[in-house]
């Protein structure tokens, strides 16, 4: 129960802020924005301020924001009742595209605030169990993944104490969720190539405290980083899809993102913190691909129209839009049910 309602926070929070770069910058260029909405419809709160109606609606799911003629399909009644130069569609293009990248920039400058607040507090340096392989001393001992093993600050100290203790009964005390827990195991002499003594892989967590200023330029090119690699990661998955060589496995969904914090948030809220950082950045990346129904495909229409000089035809971009969140949906179902064989 408590893991559902942080991923609800996690994604309203997200949305919200995604949604609040595009209000702030339809704003700023004068459009008629109708309405912004915590959550979505059905509507349970609304107060008018100015022009805008704010809202609150029963589904505690992120969020939207209503900007006249963002729509290119809309009646053009719309026309009648605001002026040109307050609805979407007019604007030049180059306002239009900051628009659209509003929402992108926002995800972006929360993941790497998050990251940066990181930085500045600093988290103990701790060593994780990441992978069990089966019939291994680790697994017949009953370690996990995600155990934290204690009396260890790095991953180097661990092997080399391990490696130290080959054939030899050790005991190891690791933290799984609020308790801690003692195995006694026996490292292999031996072990089958490609596997270690106990048969684990291990993470390094933690993060050394820095200041202020040191802070917020590493967690800018961390941020970039990551970005850049999301980024490269959807062309490389959707480049194998086209050729028939791509594979799902390394993706997670709702499903998994549930399971991962679940785990996540056993270990401290900065490890929290650290995760909606991540999907923070993700999501930037992923909606500034120029793929039709995202962000990044709305540009692209822009790019189009600055190079041919006028509009794509109105159904052509809403086929394509349609078409776009129809193969979205495929691809997210596709992933709920990689999610769930996992479990099973």
């Amino acid at each position: 129960m408590l893991t559902t309602i942080i991923i609800i926070i996690f994604f309203s929070i997200l949305i919200i802020v995604h949604e609040l770069g595009h209000f702030l910058l339809s704003k700023k260029f004068g459009l008629f924005v109708e309405e912004f909405g915590l959550g979505l419809p059905p509507r349970a709160w609304g107060k008018k301020i100015g022009e805008t109606l704010y809202s609150i609606n029963w589904l505690p799911f992120g969020g939207f924001v209503k900007i006249a003629g963002e729509n290119r399909e809309e009646d053009d009644e719309m026309a009648v009742k605001i002026p040109a130069e307050r609805i979407f569609y007019n604007l030049k293009i180059w306002e239009r595209s900051f628009i659209i990248i509003g929402g992108v920039v926002m995800n972006f400058v929360l993941g790497w605030f998050l990251i940066a607040i990181v930085f500045w507090v600093g988290i103990p340096k701790a060593v994780f169990i990441a992978d069990v392989q089966p019939n291994t001393p680790a697994s017949e001992v009953g370690l996990q993944g995600n155990d934290k093993v204690l009396g260890f600050e790095n991953t180097e100290v661990f092997i080399n104490y391990v490696n130290e203790n080959r054939g030899k009964d050790v005991t190891l005390k690791v933290e799984r969720g609020e308790e801690e827990i003692l195995l006694n195991v026996t490292p292999r002499i031996n072990p089958p190539k490609g596997e270690g003594a106990l048969g684990v892989s291990l993470v390094e967590g933690g993060q050394e405290q820095q200041g202020i200023l040191v802070g917020i330029w590493n967690a800018f090119k961390t941020s970039g980083q990551i970005f850049g690699l999301i980024f490269v990661g959807v062309f490389t998955l959707i480049k194998g899809a086209v050729s028939g060589s791509g594979s799902f496995e390394a993706i997670t969904g709702p499903i998994g993102i549930v399971k991962v914090t679940a785990q996540v948030s056993h270990l401290g809220f900065l490890y929290l913190v650290q995760l909606m950082a991540l999907i923070s950045i993700n999501l930037a990346a992923i909606n500034i691909f120029p793929f039709p129904a995202l962000d990044g495909g709305r540009l692209l229409f822009l790019i189009i129209e600055k190079i041919k000089g006028s509009p794509l035809p109105k159904r052509f971009e809403g086929y394509a839009n349609a078409v776009g969140m129809g193969l979205l949906l495929l691809l997210m179902l596709i992933i709920t049910i990689k999610d769930i064989q996992r479990l099973l």
